[in-house]
């Protein structure tokens, strides 16, 4: 599995998430299972199912996390010469009028104004290291081959 990629300001949200859900919010969970223990036959208590479901969903998130973190690496300040993480490409696929922005990086990103594309997508492979003016081919899911024109790219913020 390739490193993920991650601005610093997302690689500090991970950080901190990561630090909640191992501390804090599997502490609250845990009582709240024993709360539920308290009510009764575990049969039929919606409260423990509710619970032990969280649970579940917070260790595998705990395990994702790690995962991604173990060997994240940081990207400082991409240049906005060519298309790698952290940049906002805009695209044209042949045989459009319209273009979309993407920006390049992890899926962890999350961003409000653009679409995410991970940089092991196929058309985020195919991008990648390109400029303004190229073009790249990628295959699509379907085995379509699409061409597709770099039109713009800048750093983020």
């Amino acid at each position: 599995m390739e490193p993920s990629q991650f601005s610093a300001t997302t690689h500090e949200r991970l950080v901190s998430e990561l630090a909640h859900r191992s501390g804090p919010h599997r502490l609250e969970i845990a009582e709240r299972i024993e709360r539920a223990r308290e009510l009764g036959d575990l049969k039929e208590n919606a409260d423990y199912d509710a619970a032990k479901n969280e649970q579940g969903l917070n260790e595998a998130r705990v395990r994702q996390l790690e995962a991604m973190l173990r060997d994240a690496v940081i990207v400082q300040g991409p240049s906005g010469e060519t298309v790698e993480a952290g940049v906002i490409v805009e695209v044209r696929i042949a045989g459009d009028d319209e273009t979309q922005s993407y920006l390049i990086g992890s899926i962890e990103e999350r961003n409000d104004t653009y679409e995410v594309l991970s940089t092991s997508s196929p058309l985020g492979q195919a991008l990648i290291g390109h400029g303004p003016g190229d073009t790249a081919t990628y295959e699509t899911p379907k085995k379509a081959v699409l061409e597709v024109e770099i039109v713009s790219i800048r750093p983020l913020g």
